[in-house]
């Protein structure tokens, strides 16, 4: 009687593989985290003090709140934050690519997630020139497969606003109402 043994084998690719897929998965979800975060939320100002939140954060001046980075600072940095780790997607992908032991079927695999990483490159910044000729200040979108999160620097975001914004993003993009976000930064 012959026993069905299972030869399964993890190899080093499979490892590095995993491990920078992981690091991929966590370098975009804390930068969605921090795109989320960042200069979108209200502070609590007590008797000139605030000591709800961080050092840095708020400049008091007269008693006013005046917040120390501009938003002219928080797209920029958002822009870095997000071609830094587009670029690590795309270096991971070349790495992997290049491997001595990728078989046809892994090629096709990574050629057509990096075809989709540079299609959703492209529809990001058409979306974010057609929101800027629209008469917004600035802006950023983050698109995925299934959502989209623009960030609009704007002195007050109205629902005509919002549906403009949502127009420009359907135009280039099929995302689904219910995965649309727009923040507004001031």
């Amino acid at each position: 009687m012959r026993k069905n043994k299972l030869n399964f084998k993890i190899t080093k690719k499979q490892i590095i593989i995993a491990c920078l897929t992981l690091f991929l998965a966590i370098a975009v979800y804390s930068n969605y985290l921090i795109s989320q975060n960042s200069g979108l939320q209200p502070t609590e100002v007590i008797e000139g003090v605030n000591l709800d939140d961080d050092y840095g954060e708020v400049l008091y001046v007269n008693g006013t709140e005046y917040s120390a980075y501009s938003s002219d600072d928080y797209f920029a940095q958002a822009r870095l934050d997000k071609a830094t780790s587009r670029d690590e997607a795309v270096e991971t992908l070349k790495m992997v690519l290049s491997g001595q032991d990728v078989t046809e079927e892994e090629i096709a695999v990574y050629t057509q997630e990096a075809v989709t990483l540079t299609a959703l490159i492209e529809s990001e910044t058409v979306i974010e020139n057609l929101i800027k000729a629209a008469g917004y200040d600035d802006c950023v979108v983050y698109l995925d497969s299934d959502n989209a999160s623009i960030v609009v620097k704007t002195d007050g975001l109205t629902s005509s606003d919002a549906a403009e914004i949502k127009d420009i993003l359907l135009s280039e993009v099929n995302v689904l109402n219910e995965n649309i976000r727009i923040f507004e930064v001031k």
